[in-house]
C-alpha cells in the first residue's frame, strides 16, 4: 500500500476537522434515495477518527438527506483543496447515532447560534415566503439535532501537478486497506 499517500489523506481529513479554515472543512455530501436522482449539498465535518476512518457531520433529522440515508445508505464525498490542488472522493456507508447520551454530549458543545439550525419549526426544505418567516421552537434540547457517521469502504486520491497528475484508489478489504495507481 502507498503509505505517504494514506498518511497524506489521513492528516488532510484529521486537519478539516481540527481546523476552522482547512478547505477539508466543508464537503460535498451525495445520496441517492428511492427516484434514484444524486443528490449533492455542503456538510461539516465535525469528526474523524485515523484508526477507522470514520467522519461524522451533524445534521436536523428531518432533512431529506436523512430519508436518502435511511432508503439508501450508501453515499460518497467530496473534499477539494484548491491551492494544493488535491481531491479526496471517499465511498461509504452513512450510520446515523442513536445513542441520546452521545447525542446530548455533543449537543451541549454546539453553540447557541448553531443550535438555532436544529429547531426550526418547519423542517429544512420547506417553501417559505421570506427568511424572515423562519420560526424557532421554545422548548430547550436537540429536538432535531442528529449525528450522522461514514465508514469508508473507498478512498481515491487526486494530486494535480505537472508534469504528472497522480491518481490512487485505496479500497477497504477485510481489516485492512490495499491501494492501485489510477491512470488520472
Amino acid at each position: 500500500m502507498n503509505t505517504s499517500i494514506w498518511q497524506e489523506i489521513i492528516r488532510q481529513i484529521q486537519a478539516g476537522t481540527s481546523e476552522k479554515s482547512h478547505p477539508f472543512r466543508y464537503a460535498t455530501l451525495a445520496t441517492v434515495g428511492l427516484e434514484t436522482l444524486p443528490r449533492l449539498r455542503t456538510v461539516v465535518l465535525r469528526e474523524f477518527d485515523p484508526q477507522t476512518l470514520r467522519i461524522t457531520f451533524y445534521t436536523d433529522t428531518r432533512s431529506k438527506k436523512m430519508l436518502h440515508i435511511k432508503e439508501n445508505n450508501r453515499v460518497s464525498l467530496l473534499l477539494f483543496h484548491h491551492e494544493n490542488q488535491l481531491q479526496i472522493r471517499i465511498e461509504g456507508l452513512a450510520i446515523r447515532e442513536r445513542s441520546p447520551e452521545l447525542l446530548q454530549e455533543r449537543w451541549s458543545h454546539l453553540h447557541a447560534a448553531s443550535r438555532l439550525d436544529y429547531t426550526s419549526v418547519l423542517s429544512p426544505g420547506t417553501e417559505i415566503a421570506s427568511p424572515e418567516k423562519v420560526d424557532y421552537m421554545k422548548e430547550e434540547g436537540n429536538l432535531f439535532f442528529g449525528m450522522v457517521h461514514i465508514a469508508p469502504f473507498k478512498i481515491e486520491y487526486l494530486k494535480l501537478s505537472r508534469p504528472k497528475n497522480t491518481r490512487v484508489r485505496f479500497s477497504k478489504r477485510g481489516s485492512g486497506w490495499t491501494s492501485d495507481y489510477l491512470v488520472p
